[in-house]
């Protein structure tokens, strides 16, 4: 039987509603049945692939009101945060594709405009969806008459309100009666976390108020909007007739809906973490995952973190909402004063540390690497030109896999390589980021980095040496010094690799981990001038980052060496395996091993290389000379 044949027996009404065309035409008496059949469907497919399963299965009478009211694609809905969108990709044409989810060349994990007319922004970072509805809404005004009557939804939730660009944009809606746009904030008490702040503790009055005994006023109506609810967001019936309200009304307007994050899944409703907020494949009996699992090196850091907390009375540490997913949890659950939530606020995370950092204490700022670029300016601004002692550990630098395109750390070292007084750690195992840790938190001169990827910690790297800062991995024993390999972080690992491929051609190679990658290490030049051609290696952009770096310290020191810079094009990358994505780059041994038979200049590729190899290889290529 087809996988088409079995999704239409085993889910007959979700094999109906493809379309929200196809939705509405459903009797209403049904929409319950529906909604057991898309939270069964997304149990099973989702602890199949991973993904983010507690946020979507509470919105599945939200999505399935929204799609019933408002006509999409011509009226927007903008979800946001968009991995709460799983159940609107459903109701719009990818539920057989589902499968797919997260994998290479398979569904994103977020609205996607490549996929579908109903998703018009691919909003995988937080508190976007507003600005974007203002913008909308403006459009729509300044068109013809017939846009004029398109609704703009925006679905704002799971913590995003807590982002200081949804405040921007609020400011702006409630105080322009011509722009109706209807603001659905699906409250239910999280971001991974309970939501934190002065906002939480106001929602959750609002929610305990009764009908009839609301208060006349409340944050929103302050701002200049109506205030519709609060609604069952569980009760399809309720959403739909406000939903109609709020369109009636014809200016800006919130429905609130209280809803709760991993409805109707057992062992989603009583994870007191984040309600299963994202999973791994796991049996979706038990929520164990199918794959064993290694140490990971966000808990390696964290429990270093936590020992150094107990050392150091001056060491706080700072989230962004993602208390686990950046290993302070340990530390909080010792330390619990000196661990700071701020919510989906990256800016505000920075500057506070800042403050702190003036106070004379050294903060600790955990944080995903995409998510840093929010806060470039803070860090640039309020860290960096005070000199002050702040530490930025990142989170899934690198490529992270199946997130995709949003969530690929790849942009910081190019972008904080242009930051005065900012140096940059990547240690190439969890051994060296402890060390590399006590050295970030003990400089009191400036704000340091360290760059941790989301993988399985791999076993020590050892080092022959350590010359002038650098550790030497490898180095050929006798005859002349060809190629010099310079891995940042875990890519060490292939350069070893690359190195013994080398050798088998006759090549002699060196192997040096700078350790901190950037500025670089005035010593490198000098290890430069002794090989006859340098490899970079760096799982970032190739621009801008540690092979740009040492390939202009070379020229200003007149080093001839050519300095060959491997790393990402400046590009989106897609979703897909880690390491799938590093070796479609040239970043994997076999990629290092065909750059530098490419590039040496007494050798050619043998025929063994193949072209596809090669270009590839050379796409992921800058040649310095």
């Amino acid at each position: 039987m087809s996988n088409s044949s079995t999704y239409t027996t085993r889910f007959p009404l979700l094999a109906k509603a493809e379309t929200p065309a196809a939705l509405r035409a459903i009797p209403r008496e049904h929409l319950g049945e529906l909604a057991a059949e898309i939270r069964a469907f997304l149990v099973e497919k989702v602890c199949a692939t991973g993904g983010h399963l507690g946020p979507n299965l509470g919105v599945v009478e939200l999505t399935l009101a929204l799609h019933r009211v408002f006509d999409s694609p011509r009226d927007t809905i903008i979800f946001d945060i968009g991995h709460q969108a799983y159940v609107h990709k459903l109701l719009t044409g990818r539920f057989r594709d589902f499968d797919g989810l997260r994998q290479h060349g398979g569904l994103s994990g977020y609205p996607s405009r490549t996929e579908s007319v109903h998703d018009l922004v691919e909003n995988s970072h937080a508190s976007t969806a507003l600005s974007y509805a203002d913008g909308l809404a403006k459009a729509r005004r300044l068109s013809s008459e017939a846009d004029r009557d398109r609704a703009v939804v925006a679905v704002i939730g799971d913590g995003a309100l807590t982002g200081g660009l949804a405040w921007e944009a609020l400011n702006n809606l409630g105080a322009a009666p011509e722009r109706p746009v209807i603001v659905v904030l699906n409250d239910n008490g999280r971001s991974y976390a309970p939501t934190t702040g002065a906002l939480a503790v106001h929602l959750s009055d609002l929610r305990r108020q009764a009908d009839g005994a609301r208060p006349e006023s409340n944050v929103f109506i302050e701002l200049g909007f109506a205030y519709l609810g609060p609604v069952d967001g569980h009760d399809v019936s309720a959403i739909e007739e406000t939903l109609h309200r709020a369109q009636d009304l014809g200016r800006p307007v919130v429905v609130h809906t209280v809803t709760t994050k991993g409805k109707g899944y057992e062992p989603a409703e009583r994870d007191e973490a984040d309600c299963l907020h994202a999973v791994g494949a796991v049996d979706p009996a038990t929520t164990r995952s199918k794959i064993p699992a290694g140490q990971s090196w966000t808990s390696v850091f964290g429990g270093e973190l936590a020992t150094l907390a107990a050392e150091r009375d001056d060491l706080v540490a700072i989230t962004a909402s993602m208390l686990r997913p950046t290993g302070l949890h340990p530390m909080q659950e010792k330390l619990p004063d000196r661990v700071f939530d701020v919510g989906i606020a990256e800016q505000h995370a920075v500057t506070s540390a800042a403050g702190l950092a003036m106070g004379g204490f050294h903060p600790v700022v955990a944080i995903y690497a995409t998510f840093l670029n929010r806060a470039l300016d803070q860090v640039l601004m309020d860290v960096a030109l005070h000199r002050l002692p702040v530490t930025f550990v990142l989170d899934r630098a690198g490529i992270t896999g199946p997130d995709g395109p949003s969530h690929h750390g790849v942009w910081d070292p190019s972008m904080l390589s242009a930051v005065p007084g900012l140096r940059i750690a990547a240690p190439r195992d969890t051994v060296q980021l402890a060390e590399q840790l006590r050295e970030a938190v003990a400089m009191n001169d400036g704000p340091t980095v360290l760059r941790l990827p989301k993988a399985t910690a791999g076993p020590p790297i050892p080092s022959l040496a350590r010359m002038d800062g650098l550790d030497i991995l490898h180095r050929t024993r006798s005859g002349p010094l060809d190629v010099l390999l310079i891995p940042a972080g875990p890519l060490a690992s292939a350069a070893l690799e690359a190195a013994v491929l080398l050798e088998d051609q006759g090549l002699g190679v060196t192997v040096a981990d700078p350790r901190w990658i950037l500025p670089v290490n005035a010593a490198l030049p000098a290890h430069a001038a002794r090989h006859r051609l340098v490899v970079t290696i760096e799982d970032s952009l190739r621009t801008g980052g540690m092979g740009t770096a040492l390939a202009q310290a070379c020229q200003d020191l007149a080093v001839p060496t050519p300095v060959i810079t491997l790393g990402l094009p400046t590009a989106f990358v897609p979703q897909g395996p880690r390491a799938a994505l590093l070796a479609e780059a040239g970043l994997d041994g076999p990629g290092i091993v065909a750059a530098v038979l490419a590039a040496h200049p007494d050798r050619r590729p043998p025929s063994a290389w193949s072209a596809t190899t090669l270009a590839t290889t050379s796409r992921g290529r800058d040649d310095h000379h």
